[in-house]
């Protein structure tokens, strides 16, 4: 995936969650993670591999938003974006 359209995942995702901060039944701890990255889709200066890293947590804490528990769908996806973003911050 080239970098332009990287941001672009990492924009839409961001939409996703201003979605999900807005409903009253959403922890709005689940974005913790991702907010202490301070990785916008507009700080285009940032590394490939720190937006990478970003789109990942972000899908973690979005697949964890979605999940009954652990075992659903939603819980093994936010369970793999868990293992990617671990992945992508050795990486860094």
């Amino acid at each position: 995936m080239h970098k332009d359209e990287l941001l672009e995942l990492h924009e839409q995702m961001v939409t996703i969650m201003g979605y999900f901060r807005a409903q009253e039944d959403v922890d709005e701890s689940l974005f913790e993670a991702y907010d202490q990255l301070d990785v916008s889709p507009a700080d285009v200066h940032k590394s490939k591999s720190e937006h990478k890293h970003a789109v990942f947590v972000l899908g973690n804490a979005l697949a964890s938003a979605m999940s009954d528990d652990e075992f659903s769908d939603a819980g093994r996806i936010s369970k793999r974006m868990q293992e990617l973003a671990d992945d992508a911050e050795r990486k860094l």
